[in-house]
């Protein structure tokens, strides 16, 4: 008899370890995984930026984000002013020149800087797609974020800013400011 105790003894632990084995497969995914890609857009006055890429299972829908440093090219004293201001300088007419607002845009803070967000419906080859158009400044300096999603405006403003508020993102968007 005391010879089974240790046989029972390792079936019981092998079930404890498949138990755990299944309570792992079971557990809930891992956050967003987002990949950079290239930049997609042709050359302007302004250095390319970085771009990536979140697919619809990881995202909820797939977005893209485009982001870039306009350094030099921020009001110095009051800064992004106004949604008219984010038309112009988000680069979501680099997405597509069609683009119309959805309604009016609210204030956002992207890594500690101070700015406007804005959400739009764009004119694509395959169709209508949603963007969401940031700009945000640090001192006399802009960053432009752009993205571009298949979901639903919020969907795609809201995968964007958990984007944008990782550390590796904060950390990158303030060296760029600082021109390093």
């Amino acid at each position: 008899m005391m010879r089974s105790w240790p046989v029972i003894a390792a079936m019981f632990l092998a079930l404890g370890g498949l138990s755990a084995v299944a309570g792992y497969e079971m557990a809930p995914p891992h956050p967003a995984q987002w990949r950079e890609i290239a930049w997609p857009f042709p050359r302007d006055g302004w250095p390319a930026g970085r771009a990536f890429r979140c697919g619809a299972a990881e995202c909820g829908t797939e977005v893209e984000v485009y982001l870039r440093p306009k350094l030099g090219f921020c009001n110095c004293d009051s800064g992004v002013a106004d949604d008219d201001e984010v038309d112009r300088v988000s680069d979501v007419d680099m997405i597509s020149p069609r683009f119309v607002p959805l309604k009016a845009g609210d204030v956002v803070d992207v890594a500690e800087m101070p700015g406007r967000i804005r959400a739009y419906d764009i004119e694509m080859p395959e169709g209508k797609r949603t963007a969401i158009g940031i700009a945000a400044s640090h001192r006399c300096d802009l960053m432009a974020v752009a993205a571009q999603g298949g979901g639903d405006a919020a969907q795609v403003q809201r995968a964007t800013l958990k984007f944008l508020e990782s550390r590796e993102m904060k950390t990158w968007m303030t060296a760029a400011m600082e021109g390093r």
